[in-house]
């Protein structure tokens, strides 16, 4: 087996994940270069993957401008910093492997995806969920007839209040106008898989939510703007930052406010910095609850709720059949067959998925996968091409459009539309 190089673009949380892939699988793949303008994240990669300073770049576009460097590149920068690196890997001979949402652009999904083609290379996104075996699964029971033909699918995704509150409240995700919409941020993931379970295109779609809880005229009698700052509730309230970021043990969501972890570099940052902020009162826009109905070619209806007032956070799904259901929850790793005509009841678990175990074994699914595909020169077939990609992210376009317009998206329409207009954030949330 070839060992392929990579190259990181965006020396973050995700960019550790998928180059962690190549510490444990190093005759498969091995990292060569990482560009962020965060040197000590730069430093941090260096170390662990022992790259020389020549290695190491300040941005991508000194990264970009050395002749070629690697077989593909990892993109994982912030949302709205996906489409010009993208592009210009593309042109410059390599593969790119691309942390979704691809764009909160439509117009640049497209593009992107256009340019792949232009240049013949892979660009694949980081639907990471159909790499599951969870959802791997439930789509071969699906081919396989098991509950007869699919007639509706009900999906949730339970974002957890804890992960609401950072990533969507306090952290990188809560403006849509700087990042993306709730559905396009969190979601695409499920929209992609309903996308795929369902096996037919999308039709028509409506959606309805908003943003109820996370606001000033929520707060607590007296809250302050920082947890810090005397808040009158901190032994009870949920959201109180030092429970989440001063504990012994940091974990991810550390990670994500300090690169020191030491005790006092994590309390000044919550003097500080963003996750420091009462969650009522900070500069969030994103919804914290939002359904979405879905009709697809074939008749398959769909329904998808997300909500960030859940305890867990984890995925749960029902596929309901003709002769039989599916009920399956993601993070036990736990399927349930029942058969109409006997009542039969069957029960898969799957146990530990192996390696990494982030997104249920996803991860590390998806990166063998791309590396498979780069291997027969992208004539292989994998799951979550560009083209597959753009579809089940118009979705979550015109889902958004639905909420706010409050009125049913037809899909085709959409698409001959929006195929040549840029749909961009500020655009459909105006």
């Amino acid at each position: 087996m070839k060992q392929l190089t990579v190259a990181l673009i965006g020396a973050g949380l995700r960019g550790g994940v998928y180059t962690g892939y190549g510490l444990k699988n190093g005759h498969e793949m091995k990292l060569v270069a990482v560009a962020d303008p965060n040197r000590d994240r730069v430093d941090g990669f260096k170390r662990l993957h022992g790259l020389t300073e020549e290695q190491c770049f300040g941005d991508w576009r000194e990264f970009l401008s050395r002749p070629k460097l690697a077989d593909a590149v990892i993109i994982c920068t912030q949302d709205n910093m996906h489409f010009e690196p993208t592009m210009r890997a593309l042109e410059a001979g390599y593969h790119v492997l691309l942390e979704k949402p691809m764009s909160p652009s439509l117009e640049e999904c497209i593009r992107m995806k256009e340019q792949a083609d232009k240049y013949g290379r892979v660009l694949t996104i980081c639907h990471v969920l159909r790499y599951t075996p969870f959802f791997r699964t439930l789509k071969q029971l699906l081919e396989d007839g098991v509950i007869g033909r699919l007639m509706s699918i009900q999906h949730n995704e339970n974002v957890g209040y804890w992960h609401q509150a950072h990533s969507f409240v306090r952290g990188n995700w809560r403006d849509s106008k700087t990042s993306s919409p709730m559905i396009l941020a969190k979601s695409c993931h499920d929209l992609d898989i309903l996308l795929w379970l369902a096996g037919d295109d999308c039709v028509s779609i409506s959606s309805f939510g908003a943003l109820s809880h996370f606001k000033a005229d929520q707060a607590p009698a007296g809250a302050p703007e920082r947890c810090l700052d005397g808040c009158p509730v901190a032994d009870e309230c949920p959201y109180y930052a030092p429970k989440w970021y001063l504990t012994s043990d940091p974990g991810w969501l550390a990670q994500a406010m300090s690169d020191d972890l030491s005790y006092e570099a994590r309390y000044k940052a919550l003097q500080e910095g963003p996750y420091g902020r009462c969650v009522y009162h900070c500069d969030n826009d994103v919804v914290d609850h939002q359904v979405v109905n879905m009709e697809f070619a074939n008749e398959v209806t769909a329904m998808f709720s997300m909500s960030a007032f859940t305890d867990e956070c984890t995925r749960t799904i029902k596929l309901l059949g003709t002769t039989g259901e599916i009920r399956g929850a993601m993070e036990k790793n736990e399927i349930e067959i029942v058969h109409f005509g006997t009542g039969k009841r069957e029960v898969i678990t799957l146990g530990d998925p192996g390696g990494h175990v982030g997104h249920g074994g996803g991860d590390y699914g998806l990166m063998k996968d791309f590396l498979r595909v780069i291997r027969s020169s992208g004539q292989s077939e994998v799951l979550t091409s560009a083209a597959k990609s753009v579809q089940s992210h118009m979705m979550a376009f015109a889902a958004e459009r639905s909420r706010l317009e409050k009125r049913v998206i037809d899909m085709k329409k959409f698409s001959e539309t929006h195929s040549i207009i840029d749909e961009g954030i500020p655009d459909i949330t105006a």
